[in-house]
């Protein structure tokens, strides 16, 4: 909750909110900034068009690229009541939500609950204006789901630390413009114990980034070096050697962000209407109002209804929850997603046949050779922001009290 402990708005305070929400989206929301498109999460290096730029500026003006953060730090403080009418309201009008990333979703809300007030009065508003781009530090090549492995060392002399070794799978490292690091701060500790969560400035020599090509053709992922390169010992989150502490809670708000519940942040107002039916009864065909194909047709009604349940799921579990992000109920959110979204792809890949099978040539359209390296982008899912098998385990464990 943005304003923790206001009173529940009245429901003419709030239909009042509606109206002058409405009103000044009408009015400050540029044409280019609805419908599908890009949106900015605040790279430098990265061009953004006049009307998602001037959408950033308003909305960042008003509070509302992080509407549940404290004024102070770029917010507008709104609880949940008058979130969710921001956010139906953007939607109404197909808006894209003006500013996303990590910035925003992952490290914005960690130093809102566990940065000193100087880490929030420094970081924080530059975040809420987007003004620059985060990447993520975690994995390792050899600590990847055993994350507490990593090697990356910072050593701390004076007011610095200098930071020496390699962070792997580091999502739009080559666009950023900052980049948060577990690095191990007191190598004699044991494994766990002796991690610290450092901001980094990547704009210096030290830092140096490597594009890895994936097998959808695109090249999202790198590999990350640092070579003596400098930060600040005042951008230590959470205290020195409590990394371990502060980067699960990160975790969670990665995982809140990619099961679509963060409340955090930047929630966003668009979301696409499902265009998977009318794929597969173009490709698979139709008599008498139903696709033809039975076990295609049975697929497809339980990919929406467990797409209407999962989204069911995500407005119960903003609506119970009290704190900036949700706990560990996140991975079960996120990994349903997952799962489901992984199945929509596979549904369309089938009723394409041999059409879902184009890489290149003039073969095959546009749209084809898309939907089959969208296929491939989505097996991702399923890794990024933690694998299946971690967040089966977070659910034994931490949902349904299994014992280990």
């Amino acid at each position: 909750m943005g304003a923790a402990g206001a009173p529940e708005m009245s429901a003419a305070a709030l239909a009042d909110f509606r109206a002058a929400t409405r009103a000044w989206l009408a009015k400050n929301c540029p044409a280019g900034a609805r419908g599908p498109g890009p949106i900015p999460w605040g790279s430098s290096k990265v061009e953004v068009g006049a009307d998602a730029r001037l959408w950033l500026e308003r909305m960042a003006d008003r509070g509302w690229t992080v509407p549940t953060w404290p004024r102070r730090y770029g917010g507008a403080e709104l609880d949940k009541d008058r979130y969710a009418v921001l956010v139906d309201e953007l939607k109404r009008i197909d808006a894209r939500p003006p500013l996303t990333g990590r910035g925003v979703n992952y490290i914005g809300p960690t130093l809102l609950e566990l940065g000193d007030d100087d880490q929030k009065a420094r970081w924080l508003p530059g975040i809420a204006r987007g003004e620059g781009g985060w990447a993520m530090g975690y994995s390792e090549p050899g600590a990847g789901s055993d994350l507490a492995s990593l090697s990356l060392r910072a050593v701390r002399h004076g007011d610095n630390y200098f930071l020496s070794g390699r962070k792997i799978w580091t999502s739009d490292a080559m666009q950023a413009d900052y980049i948060f690091v577990l690095a191990r701060t007191s190598p004699d500790k044991p494994k766990h114990q002796g991690i610290s969560l450092i901001l980094v400035d990547m704009a210096q020599p030290g830092a140096h980034v490597r594009p890895i090509r994936l097998l959808s053709g695109a090249s999202p992922f790198n590999e990350t070096l640092f070579e003596n390169a400098v930060a600040s010992a005042a951008d230590v989150v959470g205290g020195v050697d409590n990394g371990w502490t502060v980067g699960k809670r990160l975790l969670q708000f990665e995982r809140s962000t990619h099961a679509g519940i963060n409340i955090s942040g930047s929630q966003g107002g668009r979301t696409a209407t499902s265009t998977l039916p009318p794929i597969v009864a173009r490709y698979a065909g139709v008599a008498n109002g139903r696709i033809v194909d039975a076990a295609l047709r049975e697929r497809l009604i339980r990919h929406e209804q467990n797409d209407h349940a999962q989204r069911l799921t995500q407005r119960r579990v903003i609506e119970e929850t009290a704190a900036r992000a949700p706990g560990f109920a996140s991975s079960a959110v996120k990994l349903t997603g997952a799962l489901n979204a992984q199945d929509g792809h596979e549904i369309r890949l089938a009723a394409m046949a041999v059409a879902g099978l184009g890489w290149q040539g003039d073969g095959f359209s546009a749209a084809e050779i898309e939907a089959s390296r969208d296929w491939l982008r989505q097996k991702a899912l399923t890794i990024a922001g933690g694998t299946k098998e971690i967040q089966l385990n977070i659910i034994a464990k931490r949902v349904l009290g299994l014992p280990d």
